[in-house]
């Protein structure tokens, strides 16, 4: 498991997000990917293995949908390691009374991995995707209906830089997580 400042990436998305609730989910794969989590994550967390093997982020976000207790949902990826706590409680905050509220850029690009979803609408989306043969979050959206869309530059409010949406792919990702997490601790 990668390390980043001397922690595992998703303990940085878990810490941040730690706050919003009592219910973190991790959806994992395959169950070597379970017992490949620090102990900590394990313990700390309701770990879930995808229902379905052929693995995506529809699948994933199904999972944990199906696994979650609350009314609402902050859907994460765990690469998302500087995640802000302020813009994930305004999604949830703003979802009420919705079915998802989605940040989305200037462009119409979305951002439907950090995101906040009523979680049996988005449960019942995202089956009806998959049965259209649909494994990518887009389709799960398209059976959507009551979505706030939220532009990014209202975000910039809360994260300047947003950086909450740098997913660290990349070793430039991984030094620019870095230099900002050691300039925020």
């Amino acid at each position: 498991m990668k390390e980043l400042c001397g922690k595992p990436l998703i303990t940085h998305v878990l810490d941040r997000v730690a706050r919003l609730g009592n219910e973190l989910i991790v959806v994992v794969g395959s169950e070597n990917q379970r017992n490949k989590l620090p102990h900590e994550v394990r313990t700390r967390t309701k770990v879930v293995v995808d229902k379905y093997s052929d693995h995506s982020p529809l699948v994933g976000a199904l999972t944990g949908f199906e696994n979650v207790q609350s009314e609402l949902a902050l859907l994460l990826p765990c690469d998302a390691a500087l995640v802000s706590l302020d813009i994930a409680s305004l999604l949830l905050d703003l979802c009420t009374g919705r079915n998802a509220v989605i940040p989305r850029w200037p462009d119409g690009k979305i951002e439907p991995l950090q995101a906040a979803y009523n979680v049996k609408c988005a449960a019942i989306a995202a089956e009806a995707a998959l049965r259209d043969g649909k494994r990518d979050m887009q389709g799960m959206i398209a059976h959507l209906r009551g979505i706030l869309y939220v532009s990014t530059l209202v975000l910039e409010q809360y994260d300047p830089r947003l950086d909450t949406f740098l997913n660290i792919n990349t070793v430039q990702d991984w030094k620019k997580a870095e230099h900002v997490l050691q300039r925020t601790e």
